[in-house]
């Protein structure tokens, strides 16, 4: 049964606390799952993380650590010994998580973590990895795994997965490898299970296998893992040789990360901030694109300004101009979202004319079922023909202006390294809301002939 943290539940538990029912707490705790656990002390003060913590095993303390908020746990670990952080992590965890975690911590607090790490080749597989370019395969895998030489028989590999075994908690797959560790391939259990034990293993080995390098960007790992539902994914280095390898653990981090963060360029927020953060870093996040934003409607304006006489003439002409800036920013918007998602997933394809071409097509038939629907609402309202005709024909030429803007931006962004989910948000907004202004008083101009 899943866990929702509640208020009423986060109140009791610490009121227990604030009577000093430490034990008693973590007696509550025991059946939840370490993440849930991280969850609730998240929203505690540090001094009762520290106390609850503590009562708990090494291992299990350890499942909870990697669970919890950044923030949370950079000041569980600043107050914790490096010889505590190298017992509690090192011996508990998998080296990409315990790499992940010692990665946070100071230069100073690092070399006193490896100092107290008593097995030297776990502490060096675990360096190896913090030497990898962040963002990357090579800092998301993990070096546990069970690896087999082609030239085994089948009973030799029995006996050789069983003491690797002991070093790895869970199997996700068995890789083959030849002398220099290239890896060639994996192998199936089932074949294993029900094939002779005096059968060389490169008779049995699938040699169909998707992997990645230690260089290849944890994005296209996380976007090839989902294209052929993978678990896990082996990795390895220029020369082709196996370094370890990605669970589908690893990657989903990745992908929430890559969506809120996209979700938050498209929204006009430049930096990668939480609602927990302070204000600063909040305010300096989302005020770039509200400056822009108000030069954009500073822009606006004075489209309106310089049409003043033709507002005049016609002032009902007032009465639609938030209509057509609204429609040419949804319409922008839109088509930009669908044009990054595909970009985003790579499935993108076709050349920028065929999507142009077809933005076109989808912007003609949009725009001619709304602008009917406006010219006949426009007469129902009672407004002259002409003013009709006008915000009729004007919001069908924006829609179709603002499809082919939305698809041409983003695609635009891309070739030249851009993140095109800035497209997204309040550029196509407002871009949108000055063009289709101007082309607004522009139909007008020439239906009234101002």
């Amino acid at each position: 049964m899943s866990f929702k943290l509640t208020s009423k539940y986060l109140e009791e538990l610490k009121d227990k606390l604030e009577v000093g029912s430490v034990v008693d707490v973590v007696e509550n705790l025991q059946e939840l799952h370490p993440a849930d656990v991280a969850e609730i002390l998240d929203e505690l003060k540090i001094n009762n993380v520290q106390s609850i913590l503590a009562e708990y095993r090494e291992e299990e303390r350890a499942d909870i650590l990697v669970e919890l908020d950044e923030d949370v746990r950079a000041k569980v670990l600043d107050e914790t010994t490096g010889k505590d952080i190298a017992e509690t992590l090192v011996d508990n965890l998998e080296s990409d998580d315990a790499a992940d975690i010692i990665g946070e911590l100071d230069e100073q607090k690092k070399r006193e973590v490896f100092t107290h790490i008593e097995d030297r080749e776990q502490a060096q597989e675990i360096a190896s990895l913090l030497t990898h370019a962040e963002d990357t395969a090579g800092a998301l895998m993990a070096t546990e795994l069970i690896q087999v030489n082609e030239n085994w028989m089948v009973l030799t590999c029995v006996k050789e997965m069983r003491k690797q075994a002991e070093d790895v908690d869970k199997v996700h797959a068995v890789y083959v490898v030849d002398d220099e560790g290239i890896l060639l391939g994996s192998l199936s259990l089932k074949k294993l299970l029900t094939t002779s034990t005096k059968t060389p293993i490169r008779d049995i080995y699938e040699k169909k296998i998707q992997s990645v390098k230690t260089t290849t960007p944890d994005e296209e790992v996380a976007i090839l893992m989902s294209k052929y539902d993978l678990f896990v994914i082996p990795v390895v280095d220029d020369l082709g040789a196996l370094c370890g390898r990605i669970t589908l653990d690893d990657v989903v981090d990745i992908i929430r990360e890559e969506a809120d963060r996209d979700y938050q360029l498209a929204s006009g927020i430049t930096e990668d901030v939480e609602a927990a953060d302070k204000l600063i870093p909040q305010t300096r996040a989302r005020l770039p694109w509200l400056v822009i934003g108000l030069f954009g409607g500073l822009i606006a304006a004075t489209v309106i300004s310089t049409n003043e006489n033709k507002i005049a003439f016609i002032p009902q002409l007032a009465f639609f101009m938030p209509l057509i800036a609204a429609m040419g920013g949804n319409v922008g918007v839109q088509s930009s979202a669908i044009i990054v998602q595909a970009l985003a997933n790579q499935t993108f394809s076709g050349t920028i004319l065929d999507k142009l071409v077809k933005e076109l097509l989808i912007g003609l038939i949009n725009g001619l079922i709304c602008s009917t629907i406006l010219f006949g609402a426009s007469n129902l309202l009672g407004y002259s023909s002409k003013l009709a005709t006008t915000v009729s024909i004007a919001l069908f030429c924006v829609i179709i202006f603002a499809s082919l803007f939305g698809t041409f931006i983003p695609l635009v962004l891309n070739r030249f390294k851009i993140d095109p989910a800035v497209a997204t948000g309040p550029f196509i907004t407002t871009i949108n809301d000055i063009l289709g202004l101007s082309i607004y008083f522009y139909i007008g101009k020439i239906v009234f002939g101002f």
